[in-house]
């Protein structure tokens, strides 16, 4: 695992934190800053995943 994977993983579950509070409070905006975070995280999780392909040779 490297730190994109990590990084990525944290930043997913913060958007869904944040996503999740949004929709509780009636707060459009941080509904939509955690659905943003979220997608952001998903998908530098996945260039951590591709990162670590290359390095294995897969």
């Amino acid at each position: 695992m490297n730190k994109n994977r990590i990084d990525g993983t944290a930043r997913q579950m913060h958007g869904i934190v944040r996503e999740a509070v949004g929709k509780a409070t009636g707060s459009r905006g941080m509904q939509m800053r955690g659905t943003a975070e979220k997608i952001t995280g998903r998908m530098q999780a996945k260039l951590g995943a591709a990162a670590d392909a290359m390095r294995r040779g897969a």
